[in-house]
C-alpha cells in the first residue's frame, strides 16, 4: 500500500536522513513500514546527472516502483528501464513519455512486446535469436541493444549467468537483427550490483569495447551503449560522492568508446536505497540453550516480506534501535515466518543493545531499495510492506 505523508513537513539540515528520522520517530506503525524521502531520491538523481554528463539516466523501476517517485523522477527529466508490462503501464501512468521507457528485459511476452510497441516504446533489449525474432514479430522495426555476459570483476553481487549472450556471439545477432528488420542500435551490460569503485568498472568496459569496434568495423553502425546498473549504495560503509563516481565511470567509458551519440545509465540502488528506512519491531528475544552464545532477535519483517537481499548475508543493513549506547551483544537476527531459511544474519552475527526486548521500535536504515518491490503478498499471512513517500 502506498501512501502519501503530506502533513510532515519541513527538512532540519544538520542531516541527510533527518526528515525521515523525526518521521519515524514521530509515527505509530502497526506494520513493518517503509519510509522514503522524496526529495533525496531527486538528489541523488541529481548527483548521478552531474557525473554522468549527457548520459540519459533511466531509473531501474524495480528498485522501487513506488508511484510517487516514479512521477518525481518523469517531472525531473528522468527515462526508466522497465521489465515488464506492468512497469511500462506504471511509467506511462505517471507521465513518462513512451520515448523514455527502454524495455529493458531481455525475457518478454510476445504480447506484452506488441502492447509496448503500440503504447509507443522503441528501444528494447534482447541476448538470443528467438527474442529477436518476437520482437520483429510484434514491434517490427524496433530499436534493439544487445546485452553481453561478462566476467566478474568484484562487484558484490556479480550478475553473470542470467541474462546476456557470449561475447562472440555478438555480431551474428546484430546481423541477424538486421536481417529481421530490426535497427542495432548498441550493446549493454551489467557490471554487477554494489560495484563499490569505479575502477573496477575497467575489465567489463575493456571487453564490451572489444565487441562495439568489432561491430563498427563490419559496418555495424552501433551508436548506443547501455551501461547498465552497479552504482552502489553506501550501506554503512564508505563511498565516493555519486557524483565523482559517476564521473570517473563516464572517463573509463571515455577512453574506450570515445564521444558516444547515444549513452544511457540504469542506476535503480544507487538512486533511492539511503532514501528509505523500515521502522521495525522486536517479536522476540531468546537464547536456544543456557549456553547459546548467541540472542535470537526476531522481527516482524523478514526476507520474505521485503529483506530478500539478506541473501547470503550479501547486503548487510545497518540497524537503529531506542536503547542505542547501552551495551552490545551479538546476535542472530530472523524474520517472523514460520520457515528456517528466513533468517537474516547468522554466519556474521549483529551488535544489537542486551536491553533490547519484545515490543521495542528498531530502525533498518538504507533500505529504499529492492525491499517494497521483493515482498511478497504476504507468505504466511504477515503483511507486505507499507510505503509512506515523505
Amino acid at each position: 500500500m502506498y501512501l502519501n505523508a503530506t502533513d510532515f513537513v519541513g527538512r532540519a539540515a544538520f542531516d541527510r536522513t533527518a526528515r525521515m528520522d523525526g518521521f519515524v520517530a514521530s509515527t505509530a506503525f502497526d506494520r513493518p513500514t517503509l519510509v522514503i524521502d522524496s526529495d533525496l531520491v531527486a538528489e541523488n538523481f541529481r548527483a548521478l546527472r552531474a557525473g554522468l554528463g549527457n548520459a540519459a539516466i533511466h531509473y531501474a523501476v524495480k528498485a522501487n516502483p513506488a508511484p510517487q517517485i516514479v512521477a518525481l523522477l518523469a517531472g525531473l527529466g528522468c527515462r526508466f528501464d522497465a521489465a515488464s508490462r506492468a512497469e511500462i503501464e506504471l511509467c506511462l501512468a505517471q507521465g513518462a513519455a513512451p520515448a523514455h521507457v527502454s524495455f529493458g528485459n531481455t525475457i518478454k511476452r510476445e504480447r506484452d512486446i506488441a502492447f509496448a510497441h503500440e503504447a509507443g516504446l522503441t528501444l528494447f533489449a534482447a541476448d538470443a535469436e528467438e527474442e529477436l525474432e518476437k520482437i520483429a514479430r510484434n514491434a517490427p522495426g524496433a530499436d534493439i541493444y544487445l546485452r553481453l555476459i561478462v566476467e566478474p570483476t568484484g562487484a558484490d553481487w556479480p550478475l553473470t549467468r542470467k541474462f546476456g549472450c557470449a561475447r562472440d556471439r555478438a555480431l551474428p545477432l546484430l546481423r541477424y537483427a538486421a536481417e529481421l528488420g530490426l535497427t542495432p542500435r548498441g550493446l549493454s551490460f551489467h557490471v554487477g550490483s554494489q560495484t563499490r569503485e569505479a575502477a573496477m568498472w575497467a575489465p567489463t568496459l575493456d571487453q564490451i569495447a572489444a565487441v562495439w569496434h568489432a561491430a563498427r568495423a563490419e559496418g555495424i553502425a552501433l551508436d548506443l551503449l547501455n551501461i547498465g546498473g552497479g552504482f552502489p549504495a553506501a550501506y554503512g560503509g564508505a563511498l565516493a560522492h555519486p557524483t565523482s563516481y559517476a564521473a570517473d565511470v563516464l572517463s573509463l567509458v571515455t577512453e574506450r568508446f570515445g564521444a558516444v551519440p547515444h549513452l544511457m545509465a540504469e542506476p535503480g540502488r544507487a538512486m533511492v536505497a539511503d532514501a528509505g528506512q523500515i521502522a521495525a519491531e522486536v517479536l522476540l528475544v531468546s537464547r536456544k540453550s543456557d549456553d547459546d552464545l548467541h540472542r535470537w532477535v526476531y522481527l516482524d519483517i523478514g526476507r520474505f516480506s521485503g529483506l530478500a537481499e539478506t541473501e547470503g548475508e550479501m547486503i548487510r543493513y545497518q540497524i537503529a534501535t531506542a536503547r542505542d549506547g547501552e551495551e552490545t551483544g551479538p546476535c542472530i537476527l530472523a524474520g517472523p515466518s514460520c520457515d528456517s531459511v528466513d533468517v537474516l544474519y547468522e554466519r556474521r552475527p549483529v551488535a544489537l543493545p542486551l536491553s533490547l526486548r519484545a515490543g521495542d521500535r528498531v530502525v533498518i536504515r538504507d533500505c529504499g531499495a529492492y525491499t517494497s518491490s521483493y515482498a511478497s503478498v504476504g507468505f504466511n499471512g504477515f503483511p507486505p510492506l507499507d510505503v509512506v513517500v515523505i
